[in-house]
């Protein structure tokens, strides 16, 4: 069996001193360790049962988007604000320090869909929460989410009550 960890990338001290950062580049790189991420991945959110699928800027629409074309489904894109055309919902969150806000094509998710959010890696849980939020002050039911890489002692799915499924855990 593929072993992911081998396909991602340990960067210290980005995007500043004293972080590790962990690289999905490599991985998205090679052609046989992504089809296995992605069938890893559709197994996992398949059951989920959901109507379309949700990637969080930036990274996020590398997992959603090849990975609703495999199963078959649509998909949307949260973003920061100023970055989707046309009319957007957006909500405002809080981070460790500041605020941010995040924003979805207006009418894009229907009353009563099941959606399943993606993105690449779940730290603290803050832009997962926020999105989660977002989708459910449009009428969306929150079910899932997906990541490649989960930082576990950040503790960020203990921000949700959903089911969260990563490829890959680490204690940072």
């Amino acid at each position: 069996m593929l072993d992911l960890d081998n396909y991602i990338a340990r960067v210290p001290d980005f995007p500043k001193p004293g972080i590790l950062f962990y690289d999905i580049v490599p991985l998205l790189a090679d052609a046989d360790a992504w089809q296995v991420a992605i069938g890893r991945l559709s197994r996992e959110v398949s059951r989920m049962q959901p109507d379309i699928l949700v990637g969080i800027e930036s990274r996020g629409f590398l997992v959603a988007a090849p990975l609703a074309a495999h199963l078959g489904l649509g998909f949307a894109l949260v973003r920061k604000p100023g970055k989707l055309p046309g009319e957007t919902i957006g909500i405002d969150y809080e981070l460790e320090y500041g605020s941010d806000r995040l924003e979805i094509t207006k009418n894009i998710i229907k009353p009563g869909m099941r959606v399943v959010i993606l993105d690449d890696l779940l730290a603290t849980g803050g832009t997962l929460k926020a999105s989660a939020n977002l989708i459910e002050n449009v009428g969306g039911t929150v079910a899932g989410c997906a990541c490649i890489i989960e930082l576990k002692n950040l503790q960020g799915r203990s921000k949700v009550n959903f089911p969260c499924f990563s490829l890959l855990n680490y204690e940072k």
